[in-house]
């Protein structure tokens, strides 16, 4: 019987991650797709581009907005409903496409696409790594948490010293890290799966879906200092 009850829960179990990781995954998808066109259409008209990119205020206050939304999705979590949760996070990746409309107008449309590619190629890989580790990344994610900070603090610098040095630097660290942050977030996620209860399943792939979108999108700009090519 013990056998049987240890079978059953290992089964439940599995179950309840699978549920979990594939809500993950689809609602992810789901912004990045809303992300992706939401920038081509901004970047397809003029109007909106210029209004956009040609006054400080409204992109700065695009930034401050999408900082908001990421506050209260994080802070706020338990007090949101599903739904509510849900929709700030398409909110979210609505709010970055409009931001992100401008890569259309520096970088060749086909490089974009070949970085993309690129990108979920090691998003992939680093995310299924996450999954399947049976090593505890925890020290390492704090690691990772750490040296975030420190590629803020120095791209906040080269905004003043304008080092093209430092801008390399700062690329081929910000692709190792979000590379790293990727597995460790996955795992977080995976873990968290295995003590959730199931109606609080939705907010937690909802708040791993923002976790890994955020990992992808600025693995995809860092890679992208890389592989873009430029439209002039």
């Amino acid at each position: 019987m013990e056998n049987s009850y240890d079978s059953y829960k290992s089964t439940a179990t599995s179950s309840v991650l699978s549920t979990v990781m594939r809500k993950v995954y689809v609602r992810m998808f789901l912004a990045l797709v809303v992300t992706a066109f939401t920038a081509l259409y901004v970047a397809s008209s003029p109007a909106l581009l210029t209004t956009i990119l040609g006054s400080r205020a409204i992109f700065f206050g695009l930034m401050i907005a999408e900082l908001a939304v990421v506050f209260v999705l994080s802070g706020m979590l338990h007090k949101l409903s599903t739904a509510t949760a849900t929709l700030l996070f398409y909110l979210y990746a609505i709010l970055n496409g409009v931001v992100f409309s401008s890569i259309f107008v520096v970088y060749e449309l086909g490089s974009i696409a070949y970085t993309f590619f690129i990108t979920a190629g090691v998003f992939g890989a680093m995310s299924v790594y996450g999954l399947v580790t049976k090593n505890d990344m925890t020290r390492f994610g704090r690691y990772c948490v750490m040296a975030l900070f420190g590629l803020i603090i120095a791209t906040v610098v080269n905004i003043f010293v304008a080092s093209s040095t430092l801008d390399w630097i700062i690329s081929f660290v910000g692709v190792a890290l979000f590379i790293g942050l990727t597995a460790w977030d996955t795992q977080k996620i995976k873990n968290a799966a295995y003590e959730v209860e199931p109606s609080q399943m939705g907010k937690l792939a909802t708040i791993g879906a923002l976790s890994l979108y955020l990992d992808f999108i600025n693995l995809f700009l860092y890679l992208l200092r890389f592989f873009g090519r430029s439209n002039d």
